[in-house]
């Protein structure tokens, strides 16, 4: 039999082995979010340019596959060649420092929500599914309301960082002076701008998911299928896809938001009327046919709104 000082060394060697591997994956994922979102920045940062309206290159016209002759917008490798052409390729990464503080902040909120959260199994099995999912999903929004609340600033500051591309303004470029800039003259308020279509935009994605594939999965599916499983996984990605398109205007005019008005060109007249709210914002792009400018990269028509303008 051992000591008992023997095993309480034991015990905390274990404890320390435990913490330190914790410790090791936080790091890694960490890491990994950064580099991923490095990696697709100049995705979203073309995507950005357009969702401000901003077209530098001209249309060209092709034709659909019933043979009707339409005008094309560039896609995304013409519309990235222009900026490696105009800033070289590091203007593709403009706005990247924000984005990865952003990142970084929403990981470290959902690891540590995930490790207090504590939920016993006894209650668990008291709980219809139903009355469970809607239970883990209202936890879930809550943490995902506070996670945009603390990384809202840092996506402020790399939407406007990116959008000064459209008038080559140098108006915003570090972090901190980006804090600087916005706190000087918007106040708080500034670094909240865009926040409720965003908020909204993610709230309704969660649950019409999480709702979807419950009652699918549930009522749509036999358990006896030997594919069950797969066919549940590949539920929940056609989701997630169907219902990202349908949320993506609340998106779209969350970054709009975030421009508007702000002393940059992208923000302000001609460019962009100054909308009193995301509503009126909402409004406006809807009666232009615009609430999903921005959501495809490649095959973008030229809106029929716009060619009659």
């Amino acid at each position: 039999m051992l000591p008992q000082g023997n095993i309480s060394r034991q015990t905390s060697d274990v404890e320390e082995d435990a913490n330190t591997t914790r410790a090791d994956m936080d790091a890694a994922v960490l890491l990994l979010g950064a580099g991923m979102t490095a990696a697709t920045h100049p995705l979203l940062y073309v995507k950005l340019l357009i969702q401000v309206g901003h077209e530098p290159l001209p249309p060209t016209v092709g034709t659909t596959m019933f043979g009707r002759r339409v005008l094309y917008l560039p896609g995304f490798f013409s519309y990235a060649q222009h900026i490696v052409k105009v800033d070289g390729k590091r203007g593709l990464f403009r706005g990247l420092s924000p984005r990865i503080a952003s990142v970084a902040i929403s990981t470290v909120i959902r690891t540590k929500a995930k490790k207090t959260q504590c939920v016993s199994k006894e209650d668990d099995n008291k709980q219809t599914p139903l009355k469970k999912l809607m239970k883990e999903t209202s936890h879930e929004m809550f943490i995902q309301c506070l996670s945009r609340i603390a990384v809202h600033p840092f996506h402020v500051m790399s939407v406007r960082c990116m959008a000064q591309f459209v008038g080559r303004e140098v108006k915003y470029s570090g972090i901190l002076s980006s804090i600087s800039r916005i706190f000087q003259e918007e106040g708080v308020a500034g670094f909240y701008v865009g926040l409720m279509p965003h908020v909204l935009g993610e709230v309704l994605f969660l649950w019409c998911c999480n709702l979807l594939v419950h009652f699918i999965n549930t009522y749509a599916l036999d358990d006896t299928l030997s594919q069950a499983s797969a066919v549940r996984s590949y539920t929940k990605f056609v989701l997630d896809f169907a219902v990202s398109i349908l949320t993506y205007p609340f998106m779209l005019v969350a970054d709009v938001m975030a421009v508007n008005n702000c002393g940059l060109t992208a923000g302000l007249p001609p460019h962009s009327p100054i909308f009193t709210s995301w509503l009126h914002c909402w409004n406006y792009l809807s009666r232009r046919g615009l609430l999903f400018r921005g959501s495809s990269y490649f095959s973008r028509r030229v809106p029929v709104t716009s060619i009659h303008d």
